[in-house]
């Protein structure tokens, strides 16, 4: 992973998770720098995450929940020649590789349902070319501190945290950043 976005995500360990408009306009008054798109089209994908670039921030738009693309390489080929977003974040790994190949930088989402989900991280997650593992939940510290030591990249830790103990907790089990659609997070 490249060591500016390192640099970024330890400098900025809170990150702004965008599920709607109304979130995109209390974004742009916030500032924090690094933002997850989760929602859009291809219709409206250019102009939110044009918007995010001009206010100054690193955008990685959520490439499995955009309406109108499909999940197939050419969905990460329209993100890279079609907007200016730094990466995409996909729970499927070909899009994943597909993202490094265009010169994007990329997060492998998984949620960690059950220990067969945690071994298919451990295997499919190595062959992704990741730049980042994402979890949800990310609110299990300890699970947190297991994978930070086995997985080879920075681990993102993501869903159902609300508060500034969350947000310590998963952070101090070596978590490099938390992402949080909760806007009471974005405040912290």
């Amino acid at each position: 992973m490249s060591v500016s976005l390192t640099s970024l995500l330890e400098e900025n360990p809170i990150i702004i998770a965008l599920k709607d408009d109304a979130g995109l306009e209390r974004c742009l008054a916030n500032p924090k720098k690094v933002i997850f798109v989760l929602y859009g089209s291809v219709i409206t994908i250019p102009t939110i995450v044009e918007r995010l670039k001009s206010a100054g921030k690193t955008v990685f738009v959520d490439i499995d929940l955009l309406d109108g693309l499909s999940a197939r390489e050419a969905a990460v080929d329209y993100i890279a020649q079609s907007t200016q977003a730094d990466g995409i974040i996909s729970t499927k790994s070909p899009l994943v590789r597909r993202a490094h190949a265009q010169g994007l930088f990329s997060v492998y989402r998984t949620f960690l349902l059950d220990n067969m989900a945690l071994e298919s991280l451990y295997k499919t997650g190595s062959q992704s070319e990741a730049d980042l593992f994402e979890i949800l939940p990310g609110v299990c510290p300890k699970l947190i501190e297991r994978l930070t030591q086995k997985l080879d990249r920075p681990l993102i830790a993501s869903g159902l945290l609300s508060d500034k103990e969350d947000v310590i907790s998963a952070l101090s089990a070596g978590a490099v950043a938390i992402s949080s659609t909760c806007t009471t997070v974005w405040e912290l």
